[in-house]
């Protein structure tokens, strides 16, 4: 791989707002006030999640832009009262409404990730998609993710590809089958690729409600699978502007590890702050407490 392709390429987490990640990838004594800054020292791209309930203040998406540098990219979820309450039906203002809200943020917002449930279908679904893709903005960028393998069809492809919108690639597969190279429906719509490695989400409660792991290390390894998905992306390469990548904690136990072995896979290194000492000094720390 050329260093151009290199350079199409942006793999970060999904979210950077996790406890268990204090003292193995924060230092243990950095307030969480600056852990954006800090990831994004680390990391070129984030994909927000709290976007999914609300969307942040203004003053927030102002810091966002000011906190971390000029190449950083973020990636936002639709919040899920349009996927998930509205189900893409009647949503225009809810749509427009975070858009506007979202709007500070532009500069540096990269892609709109739409993430519906499995429960929405093609058998009710399809022309409430049709509908809502019709009214999309062409300034922002969208991906959509299924979780309903019946939307895997050749006129849904024509679809995504006449509105340029991404269809995602997701790995969702169960922690038993971990050792197995995922086997997905994987059309490429538009310029750009969008790939989540989420895992299995059942490794997060156990029967009670209460968390199984702590997410701070490795806990089990999907060597199968990354090697698939490297593959995956690296065939495209050529034919897409940019490749997003956004790993979840349940794909392998600690997603800062998990984009390092990605990384190393798509032959690029990816230095993580416990390898190469990039804790803060206490000087940049005293430059961030003059900030905030």
């Amino acid at each position: 791989m050329n260093l151009t392709d290199q350079h199409k390429i942006r793999i970060g987490t999904c979210a950077w707002s996790f406890e268990d990640w204090r003292g193995s990838f924060y230092p243990p004594d950095l307030p969480e006030s600056q852990w954006l800054e800090f990831y994004a020292n680390c990391f070129p791209a984030v994909e927000v999640d709290s976007t999914f309930y609300a969307a942040p203040a203004e003053t927030t998406l102002r810091r966002w832009i000011e906190i971390t540098p000029a190449a950083f990219r973020f990636a936002c979820k639709l919040p899920r009262e349009i996927t998930h309450s509205c189900r893409l039906r009647d949503c225009t203002a809810e749509l427009n409404s975070f858009l506007r809200a979202i709007e500070p943020l532009a500069s540096k917002l990269q892609v709109i990730l739409i993430q519906l449930p499995p429960s929405f279908a093609p058998k009710d679904g399809k022309t409430a998609l049709r509908k809502f893709l019709e009214q999309l903005p062409r300034d922002f960028r969208f991906a959509i993710e299924f979780r309903h393998p019946g939307w895997h069809r050749p006129q849904v492809i024509r679809l995504f590809e006449t509105y340029r919108v991404c269809w995602v690639w997701a790995d969702t597969t169960p922690l038993n089958e971990r050792n197995l190279a995922p086997f997905e429906f994987l059309p490429c719509t538009t310029d750009f690729l969008y790939l989540r490695l989420l895992g299995d989400y059942a490794t997060k409660y156990d029967v009670d409600g209460g968390h199984v792991h702590r997410y701070e290390t490795l806990l089990w390894k999907r060597e199968a699978a990354l090697e698939s998905w490297s593959l995956k992306v690296e065939r495209h390469l050529s034919e897409v502007r940019e490749v997003w990548a956004f790993v979840s904690n349940h794909f392998e136990g600690f997603a800062p590890k998990t984009c390092q072995r990605l990384a190393r896979r798509l032959r690029f290194d990816l230095a993580l702050p416990s390898e190469t000492g990039q804790a803060l000094s206490e000087q940049q720390r005293s430059q961030l407490d003059l900030q905030l």
